[in-house]
Parts: structure tokens; sequence; C-alpha cells
């Protein structure tokens, strides 16, 4: 199984419970699951990472790590649009198309194989409609498996050293 991170699982990890000088054994594990290739961020994901504050030690880290997090392929632009026409909405406007970021790009990652997996901590909408729509709920309608940041932990056997 390859994990897909978003960008808000190293952010909010950074940001709350693992931040990188208090628990390096957290990203020292993720870099270890890159280098295996269980872990991988799609380039239009790293760049949300890389658009972050200079300086701060996400930002370094992601910089300083980026050859080994990337997952090394381009997206299929045909299933970047299958995941808009049929996770969003076929009649999206131009701002609802902007609203969606790069979320369209990351679940089209994990369409592109069945072996892959999106790890996101964004909470599921299920009334959520067109470009409000979450990427659990986009994942679910397009039998894409969704999960968050704890359960790829369970799963990958995370621990502390």
């Amino acid at each position: 199984m390859l994990y897909l991170l978003d960008a808000n699982v190293l952010i909010i990890a950074h940001n709350t419970y693992y931040p990188i000088a208090r628990v390096p054994q957290f990203w020292e594990w993720i870099i270890d699951n890159a280098e295996n290739g269980r872990i991988k961020i799609p380039y239009e994901i790293l760049g949300e990472l890389e658009a972050g504050k200079k300086g701060d030690e996400l930002f370094k880290w992601v910089k300083k790590n980026k050859k080994t997090l990337l997952l090394d392929e381009n997206v299929d632009i045909l299933l970047v649009n299958k995941v808009i026409e049929q996770g969003y909405a076929k009649d999206l406007t131009d701002d609802e198309t902007h609203k969606l970021g790069r979320d369209p790009f990351l679940i089209a990652y994990a369409l592109a194989s069945p072996d892959r997996c999106v790890v996101t901590l964004e909470a599921s909408k299920p009334s959520a409609k067109r470009a409000n729509r979450r990427i659990p709920d986009v994942c679910d309608q397009l039998n894409i498996r969704c999960i968050d940041t704890f359960a790829m932990l369970r799963e990958l056997d995370f621990r502390a050293r």
C-alpha cells in the first residue's frame, strides 16, 4: 500500500502533537517510509508545503527531504478531470474550481492505482456540495481508500524509539 499524504497531515502534526524538534522520531519515521516507498507526497501537495513560512522548521524539513518525499510521477489529467466531474460537479464555476485547490490532484494520484490510499486530516462532511466537498467524501464516492494520520500510524506500526 502506498500512502499519499495531504499537506495537512504534516502541518497539523508539526503545529500540534509532533513538533519536529520535540518528536524527531516521527519525522525520521516518515522519511524512512518514504525511502522504502510506503509514503509519498505528490508534487502539487509538496508545493503547498513549500509555500509555507520561510525559515519555519517544517519548511526547512520539507526542503531538505523533498527528493525522498516526492511521488515521482506526473498526474494523469484525465483522472483529475474525473475526480472533479464525479467527485465535485461537472459544471463548476471558475471560482469553485479555484476553491478546490490541489485536492483533486491528490485524489487523482490515488485513483491511478488500486494499491494507494489518501491520508488526510480533513473531516468528512457528507452534506457538503460541489466545491465544498471534503477529501474523504470524494474518495468514498470514487472508491478510494482514505484514512487519517492515526490509522496510517497503526497500519505502518509507528513506534517512537
